[in-house]
């Protein structure tokens, strides 16, 4: 097996390569909008125009446009644009039908660029384009080219970045944490060795998987942040208990190799079948997204689904067979006894440790200690009345990037909104351009030429209709621009449309976004409901109880609220900006809520998971409730809290991230696996077990007789 498994992992890493290569730009686009109609009516009806509006920007701090050297500068770096793959049309500053492409004061000038093909195309042309104009600058005249694709490119690479130096953070962290939590260097690499396992098997397939989806580098970063965090949970889990059955066995010099696989085989059957429950729970949630039509909730359903997969068939194949090959060297490396967890020893007891008399200390007093822990949780979830959504393009990430450096000039030198104007297209009913849809395209610019949110309008005709390019005086992301879109749609098109006039379809970076948003809001009961109804029948199962997988969907749902509500608190509201190094936008990535709830709810459930399962065990064995939840939370408190920790360090590294939404998503991480082990495992649990006594374990004789016996013999 061990054999086996290098050489599937070799095969993951020569994929790699493959894998890097076709990451893609965030595809927010919805199928059926408006935006995506425009976006295909570009490509198809106009022609010489792309579906996307780029600016290749000339900038010198000392050279004036009028100047001869910057006149051959922007010269030859047009012919050179002209002629890259996918450019549909370049318009020179110093064209006569050009209007404001050159700044007051004369330090600078853009060149309108059209870019055509798909998100994925317009990419990599982004990519292209941008190496080769970047060759002409000379003489003082900078050039940079900005726009949508270039930003998204250029983020890429700041990506990339951040999940490096992020895990660079938390992999040291979550060593060291093994290594307390454990005893011993050998049993602590064994989780960490298995989650790296994880990541390269799910990098493979992934890899495999581009030639039906596409992925981006946030894609990836998720993937890396859930594959560390829960590929080292699972193998702790496993290796804890492996390590706890080795202790519990006599020794026997011609037995040792039936000892190994005695303790190997009871690991898998009680914490690797427990395990099994937690992924599945983790990849039922997550798939819940793919009911939402977008681009970006497929791939990141698609992917985290791999990435759970692929942590559980290492540790229920590779890992058995590591603890097998090594046995009891797994204690190898070991750190003075005081450090060893008491299930480690041979002469540890039941419900006679520390967490033992906490657990029976909370369950004297339960209902104020629940009345407490559910206080917090429900302060904690109150900001989340007021979650506002919104697209953050992390421009100001990129700033030192080509792209950023072009935006940067033009919101400062011409208008904030010039690096991805609004479009409008304008169409009769016969798919024609009639006289009803040029008075229609005159009457709403003379409307957009009067509100102080827009800076310039530009109109394009064809054959099909009339195309009008927007330019909002605010940044592409911002609620302001958000707000002229929806102002358009709402209050401007329909009067022009009304009475047989021309149908207008508004879309552009910014539409794109608010259908994105729309879409993300109109499924969010759907996915609740799948995530919350798909949880209860696996913990059925699972727990083979009526009152406990209720009662921990509820608590899973107040940490979930929780967690979101202090990143409402937090990265909307704006408490803490400067200690966490963000510029606050005013509302919370679109995708964030939605896609961190699922995350969250598969997460959380894992140390519920882990601890019912345990107690169960001890319930099956002695029938007593408190001994048995004071005897389950000895045996993985330790574990849990260890699981916890690492988990809060991988997640919480990503704070160090320059993108916003790898810090929201981070912190949400880290704080719902704070409060889920520290206020739901440690005070709830027990108190409400305490509370609920016998009917704890209440299983209808129907149900009873219908559920397999999943538990070990």
């Amino acid at each position: 097996m061990l054999v086996l498994g290098v050489v599937v992992l070799v095969c993951s890493v020569l994929l790699y390569p493959r894998l890097e290569s076709a990451l893609n730009a965030p595809e927010y686009g919805v199928k059926g909008t408006d935006s995506s109609r425009v976006e295909a009516l570009l490509e198809k009806r106009f022609p010489g125009v792309g579906s996307e509006d780029d600016g290749l920007v000339f900038y010198s701090a000392h050279r004036l446009a009028s100047a001869s050297a910057f006149h051959q500068v922007v010269a030859s770096v047009l012919a050179v644009a002209a002629r890259q793959p996918g450019v549909r049309n370049v318009l020179s500053p110093y064209d006569p039908n050009s209007v404001g492409q050159i700044s007051s004061d004369e330090h600078a000038a853009v060149a309108a660029l059209t870019l055509g093909g798909s998100t994925h195309q317009r990419f990599v042309r982004a990519r292209t384009t941008q190496s080769v104009v970047g060759r002409e600058a000379r003489d003082g005249v900078h050039v940079w080219l900005t726009g949508f694709s270039p930003i998204a490119r250029d983020l890429s690479d700041v990506e990339r970045t951040d999940t490096e130096r992020a895990e660079a953070i938390g992999v040291p962290v979550a060593l060291a944490i093994l290594l307390f939590a454990l005893g011993t260097a050998v049993a602590a690499l064994a989780p960490l060795l298995m989650a790296g396992a994880g990541l390269l098997l799910t990098y493979g397939v992934l890899a495999l998987l581009t030639t039906l989806f596409h992925f981006d580098n946030l894609l990836l970063a998720i993937v890396t942040m859930i594959g560390v965090g829960i590929g080292i949970d699972y193998g702790l889990f496993i290796v804890s208990r492996f390590r706890e059955e080795l202790a519990r066995s006599p020794r026997a010099p011609d037995g040792e190799r039936e000892r190994v696989a005695d303790a190997v085989g009871t690991a898998l059957a009680t914490s690797g079948r427990t395990i099994l429950f937690s992924g599945a729970i983790v990849a039922l949630s997550l798939a819940s997204l793919l009911v939402v039509d977008s681009p970006i909730f497929r791939e990141v359903a698609v992917g985290s689904v791999v990435v759970v997969a692929c942590m559980l068939i290492v540790a229920m194949t590779l890992l058995p067979a590591l603890l097998a090959q090594l046995g009891a060297g797994i204690n190898r490396g070991a750190l003075p006894a005081r450090f060893h967890p008491a299930d480690a020893r041979p002469q540890a007891g039941r419900a006679r440790g520390g967490w033992a008399r906490w657990a029976l200390l909370i369950m004297r007093r339960p209902t104020p200690a629940a009345i407490l822990a559910g206080g917090i949780l429900i302060l904690a979830a109150i900001p989340v009345t007021g979650l506002r959504y919104g697209i953050n393009l992390g421009v100001l990430s990129v700033s030192s990037t080509a792209s950023g450096k072009g935006e940067s000039v033009l919101a400062r030198s011409f208008s904030p909104g010039a690096v991805a104007p609004i479009q409008i297209v304008l169409t009769g009913p016969d798919g024609s351009r009639g006289h009803a849809v040029v008075a229609g395209a005159a009457k709403l610019t003379q409307e957009l030429e009067s509100d102080h949110h827009v800076t310039g309008v530009a109109e394009r005709r064809s054959g099909y209709g009339v195309l009008l390019t927007v330019v909002s005086a605010a940044r592409i992301d911002s609620p302001t621009t958000v707000a002229l879109v929806h102002h358009i749609r709402r209050d401007l098109a329909p009067p022009i449309h009304a009475h047989g006039g021309p149908t207008v379809l508004v879309g552009g970076a910014t539409a794109i976004t608010v259908d994105f948003s729309a879409e993300m809001r109109s499924n969010l009961p759907l996915v609740v409901g799948l995530i919350l109804g798909l949880s209860l029948l696996c913990l059925l199962g699972a727990f083979r109880s009526i009152a406990l997988p209720i009662k921990a969907v509820l608590m899973n749902l107040l940490v979930t609220g929780a967690a979101l509500g202090l990143v409402v608190w937090i990265f909307q509201q704006g408490h803490g900006e400067h200690l966490l190094s963000f510029t606050n936008p005013g509302f919370i990535q679109a995708y964030v809520p939605l896609g961190m709830f699922a995350l969250l709810f598969g997460l959380s459930m894992d140390y519920e998971i882990f601890l019912i399962r345990r107690v169960r065990e001890e319930w099956r064995r002695t029938h007593d409730n408190r001994l048995s939840v004071a005897t389950g939370i000895e045996h993985t408190a330790r574990p849990i809290s260890a699981a916890a920790a690492i988990m809060v360090a991988v997640f919480g590294s990503f704070l160090s991230a320059n993108l916003l939404e790898l810090k929201q998503i981070g912190f949400a991480l880290a704080v719902a696996i704070a409060l889920d082990a520290s206020l739901v495992r440690l005070i709830l649990v027990p108190a409400t077990m305490r509370l609920l006594g016998r009917w704890n374990w209440w299983l209808p004789g129907p149900l009873e007789r219908a559920l397999p016996d999943v538990e070990a013999d």
